[in-house]
């Protein structure tokens, strides 16, 4: 049986919660949630949907070494921080039952895809991604490490997403469109051309409105 200690107690650590329970009732999977995580010390001894908050994020120096953990974090830089502190230990990627994968796809270890995601053929996700609510991922798409695919989104092929970056609730990306790094793309924009690092951008079509 793999033990997973969950990262973080907000509203996300729900949804991820939700994924790992769904996985062991619907398909059977040998995974026990043994705990929570979480740096505010006013949740400790409470309990996330039955699982208990046992700690502190730094209580993963004194827990048994096999254990598997999963940042449920939806800020992306916070979960690269979180990665970084912790290089040597094991990230468990949890995938709704309900998905819809193509074949040659390739999802990073850490990553959470949510319930009504598709990714179509020879698609790269990285570590520690979100792919969101009924997010689209067509063919060849190339999604870097911590990047937020939020709810609704839909990706044409050829896309490429950098570290880091946050694509709105509900936007559109044509094919072939590079998003650099560390970049947010606003809720319901449609994006024609590539935007780049450190951009935020938005609107129907997409423009470079501010930088980060």
């Amino acid at each position: 049986m793999e033990k997973i200690v969950v990262i973080g107690s907000g509203g996300h650590a729900k949804v991820v919660i939700d994924i790992l329970l769904k996985r062991i009732k619907n398909l059977k999977e040998n995974i026990k949630i043994i705990g929570i995580l979480d740096d505010d010390d006013t949740k400790v001894g409470s309990e996330l949907y039955g699982i208990p908050v046992i700690g502190n994020i730094d209580k993963i120096n004194y827990l048994d070494k096999d254990i598997s953990y999963l940042i449920a974090i939806g800020n992306n830089l916070i979960r690269k921080q979180i990665k970084n502190k912790f290089k040597n230990i094991k990230y468990f990627t949890a995938i709704h039952p309900s998905v819809i994968i193509g074949k040659d796809v390739l999802i990073g270890e850490g990553t959470v895809v949510m319930p009504g995601v598709v990714i179509n053929g020879s698609t790269n996700i990285g570590e520690h991604c979100i792919i969101n609510t009924s997010a689209v991922i067509d063919h060849d798409n190339r999604i870097e490490n911590f990047v937020h695919i939020s709810p609704n989104v839909s990706l044409a092929g050829e896309v490429r997403i950098g570290e880091c970056s946050w694509i709105g609730i509900g936007s559109s990306i044509i094919q072939d469109v590079y998003i650099g790094k560390n970049t947010i793309i606003g809720a319901g924009s449609v994006v024609t051309r590539h935007i780049g690092d450190n951009k935020i951008a938005y609107g129907v079509p997409c423009k470079v409105m501010g930088f980060r």
